[in-house]
């Protein structure tokens, strides 16, 4: 006789709620949806508790999930992190610590996108275009027939218009210019090597 198939039983309603309460938060903090109110997320999730009790909790968990997110964790990070909360007095249950993974496995992506963006300076470069061409005019006869780069840059931020930037550079600045991005590729290896 064949055993029964064993079904996996329903999640328990506090972790439908905590799940909740963490996409609440991840909404405000990380996506700018300002609609979701700490008063909408303890009317609709934690109604019958004290707004002083849902504080602290919404606060744990921010501050959880702001631990976990700046670190960009992965999940083996995440289970030695979440496990040290849950033997921590005054920490987490294991079952929310459950909730938490699985929450951070289906958003880290999203979190570390949102935080990207949110951390760049107001321009980044969208696109670069140039061409050589050699000088057909200048006020020095030497300078003429001289080979330049012409570099056109496109700045801006997603969503918004572009600016474009149009440069030239002769030989000597062209040089230049590469020695200078040469010594910043440099420069980010040995970061990303020791990292």
């Amino acid at each position: 006789m064949a055993a029964p198939e064993q079904q996996q039983p329903p999640p328990p309603e506090g972790s439908k709620l905590l799940s909740g309460l963490l996409s609440g938060i991840a909404q405000t903090t990380y996506y700018g949806n300002a609609d979701i109110t700490e008063e909408l997320l303890r009317g609709q999730l934690y109604p019958e508790a004290a707004p002083e009790e849902f504080r602290a909790l919404r606060a744990k968990m921010g501050g959880l999930l702001q631990s976990i997110a700046s670190a960009d964790m992965d999940l083996n990070q995440l289970e030695a992190f979440l496990t040290a909360q849950t033997k921590k007095q005054g920490g987490i249950t294991s079952d929310q610590a459950a909730v938490i993974a699985k929450f951070w496995k289906n958003h880290r992506v999203k979190i570390h996108e949102s935080l990207i963006s949110q951390s760049r300076w107001d321009n980044v470069l969208k696109n670069m275009n140039w061409r050589v061409d050699l000088k057909s005019q200048s006020r020095h006869v030497d300078q003429i027939n001289t080979p330049v780069a012409i570099v056109e840059m496109e700045l801006g931020r997603s969503g918004q218009e572009s600016e474009f930037l149009c440069l030239e550079f002769d030989e000597a600045k062209v040089s230049q210019m590469l020695k200078k991005l040469s010594e910043i590729e440099e420069s980010m290896t040995v970061l990303t090597q020791t990292t």
